[in-house]
């Protein structure tokens, strides 16, 4: 089964706690402190594998989860990092954040990876606060929470050629005759449901890999018919197969079915119609001497910029004059890879251009928030009455008080940090 999208929800592991803890062997009776350091988390990362076609994997399971570091042991101990967990997609799959639709990643080449939900990292022990004031620091740090999203996953497959033309025109026919793909194929419309690929060999040295691309309609950019499902796959192919029913079975005409797919390419991505371009007239083996020369001539004086072949995609009449100009066209052409632009640009981490700030609140309440706060908070182990006393000596070296009375705030007004609240007085 084909899937070319799915929607997961990815997790990192939350780091390991550090530990307090303090040598107690029987002759060191000042051993001092020993909480050893927790585990990081293990991260989410995406894998791209030349082996897979499909996301179907992600049809079953949404939701993946990092291991969680070890907590910290006595004796200078560091818990065990949490293990990441590699997750396998497709070679030409587009990872978005779900929730503002950015890109993240656009993995093209085999191998290349991403890491889509990092793992906190594990908080310090005691041992790590040593120094020559606090000789014996009764307080550690937890482990952070690892980043946690929803992402997306869009496949665009990656061929060297694509087949795109009406329902029923002989494109599945035609993928079969020149390669060992196996489509389903049948005398009705959009037979073809799912994209086809399939690996055509011209000689020992040269192969190309060509994507049937399911039957598109007029108004297929707006998505009538399979539209947008399938239109994103002709993005990534080098070149296009125009392949027309000549002898009109269906009852169009094979000049007006280009321009009309033409046209359909043009309004979902203006570069699709300036891609390097032949047609296949299909089915002439159907028509008499006058009538073939008569639409061939058409479709050529339409269209005069790109090459015509005529055949027979079930005789296989055609098919190796295109085999061969196909290879031709390639060849002139960059690799896939090279050939792509980037959908948009990598998103740039934005970051905020001050540690903390404070938000005023109904019925006299002031809250500081912020990301180095919000770490802060994170870390401490407020149930420890000396995490609690390091915390406030943090905040007050951050300069919080001074914000919160230019700020405008008065004796008695209440000021919430993380879990804590309290009155504010000078």
């Amino acid at each position: 089964m084909f899937y070319d999208y799915a929607k997961v929800n990815v997790q990192g592991g939350n780091g390991g706690n550090g530990i307090v803890a303090f040598r107690r062997e029987k002759y060191v009776p000042k051993g001092g402190p020993a909480g050893g350091d927790g585990g990081d988390g293990g991260s989410i990362i995406l894998r791209a594998d030349e082996g897979l076609r499909t996301l179907i994997d992600f049809r079953y399971q949404t939701h993946y989860k990092g291991e969680r570091g070890l907590h910290g042991q006595g004796s200078k101990q560091h818990g065990k990092s949490g293990k990441d967990v590699v997750l396998r997609v497709p070679v030409g799959t587009l990872v978005r954040d779900a929730a503002n639709n950015r890109l993240l990643a656009d993995l093209r080449a085999n191998g290349q990876e991403v890491v889509v939900a990092k793992g906190g990292r594990g908080g310090r022990g005691n041992a790590r606060f040593v120094n020559s004031i606090h000789r014996a620091p009764a307080y550690a740090e937890n482990g952070e929470p690892g980043e946690e999203r929803w992402i997306t996953l869009e496949l665009k497959l990656l061929a060297d050629v694509g087949l795109v033309g009406f329902p029923n025109v002989g494109k599945s026919t035609l993928i079969a005759q020149v390669s060992a793909a196996q489509p389903k194929i049948a005398n009705y419309p959009f037979t073809t449901l799912e994209p086809n690929l399939g690996v055509v060999r011209v000689d020992a040295a040269h192969s190309f890999v060509v994507a049937d691309v399911p039957g598109l309609v007029s108004g297929a950019a707006e998505g009538a018919g399979l539209g947008h499902r399938f239109l994103r796959h002709v993005e990534r192919c080098r070149v296009l197969v125009h392949v027309v029913d000549a002898a009109g079975l269906e009852g169009r005409d094979p000049v007006e079915d280009i321009g009309v797919i033409m046209a359909e390419l043009q309004a979902y991505a203006p570069t699709l119609a300036e891609k390097k371009a032949v047609i296949f007239a299909n089915k002439t083996d159907l028509l008499d001497e006058a009538a073939r020369a008569d639409v061939l001539n058409r479709i050529t004086a339409a269209y005069p910029d790109m090459a015509v072949y005529a055949g027979s995609a079930a005789t296989g009449e055609g098919s190796q004059a295109l085999v061969y100009t196909l290879k031709d066209l390639l060849e002139a052409l960059p690799p896939i890879s090279e050939d792509l632009p980037d959908e948009e640009p990598l998103p740039v981490t934005e970051i905020p251009d001050r540690p903390f700030w404070v938000e005023e609140h109904e019925g006299n309440v002031w809250a500081v928030v912020g990301p180095e706060i919000d770490g802060l908070v994170q870390r401490t182990q407020f149930e420890r009455d000396e995490g609690v006393e390091r915390f406030m000596g943090i905040i007050e070296g951050m300069g919080v008080e001074k914000v919160l009375r230019k700020a405008g705030i008065a004796e008695g007004d209440t000021v919430i940090i993380g879990p804590m609240e309290f009155d504010y007085f000078e």
